[in-house]
């Protein structure tokens, strides 16, 4: 009988963090209808759930973008749409990606459990620009997007991948476990997670080239108020990769 019960907590543990399907069909029902720049487009995972993501090419592209976004929110979301709307127009083709997400309530501490859904997506991601005949591929990110994009790109993530700006990463974050060019970037006024573990983060990028840390003055974890200076950051960044 403890058994039982055991398999019983487990599953029900299990169902508690998983991927909130209904709230990200929600978020699609809302974003698409106001779509204007880029189409979207649907992935589908191993577990046949299809995801929605919103690609936006660009003209004689240098790359293309996996654009992730935060906890919770949906790939059109605030800065996340400004970026991937903006970035074709400095030559860069956006794929801006539905992440996971947890019901409304949901802590960051229960997102872990979304990470091996979330790094299958990214997967995907990569392979349909591919597809679409991109050979050099970058992902800009925010938030829990960047930790998501850290199990991915710290796991043998396709060589097409070839630069990240994370942007706002809460966690530590061994980047010595990145094979690519990283920018770890980060606001004066971010979240207390973000700056606490600035200085470990800092450590794991030296000797990494290419690679830096960039506080921004006056920046908060949003980059509220400061979003073209944020578009310039991540263009400037990404141009040094793809010459």
């Amino acid at each position: 009988m403890r058994i039982v019960w055991m398999f019983v907590l487990l599953a029900m543990t299990s169902s508690a963090f998983a991927a909130d399907y209904a709230r990200e069909k929600k978020w699609a029902d809302e974003v698409v209808p106001g779509v204007v720049v880029g189409d979207p487009v649907y992935l589908e995972q191993s577990n046949g759930h299809k995801f929605l993501t919103l690609y936006t090419p660009a003209k004689d592209a240098k790359a293309a973008l996996v654009i992730v976004h935060g906890m919770g929110i949906h790939p059109d979301w605030g800065f996340i749409g400004e970026e991937r709307s903006q970035l074709p127009d400095r030559g860069y083709t956006t794929l801006s990606v539905q992440m996971p997400v947890l019901d409304n309530a949901a802590k960051a501490a229960a997102y872990p459990a979304t990470f091996p859904e979330a790094a299958q997506r990214l997967k995907l991601a990569v392979d349909f620009l591919k597809a679409k005949g991109y050979s050099k591929i970058g992902f800009v990110s925010h938030s829990m997007g960047s930790r998501m994009s850290y199990v991915y790109l710290s796991d043998k993530p396709d060589p097409a991948v070839k630069a990240w700006v994370a942007i706002g990463m809460p966690s530590r974050a061994d980047y010595r476990k990145v094979n690519m060019p990283v920018l770890d970037l980060y606001g004066q006024n971010d979240l207390p997670d973000v700056l606490n573990n600035a200085a470990a983060r800092k450590a794991a990028l030296q000797g990494k080239p290419g690679s830096e840390q960039m506080q921004v003055a006056h920046a908060d974890h949003f980059f509220t108020d400061m979003h073209a200076q944020l578009l310039d950051i991540v263009t400037a960044f990404m141009n040094k990769q793809f010459k």
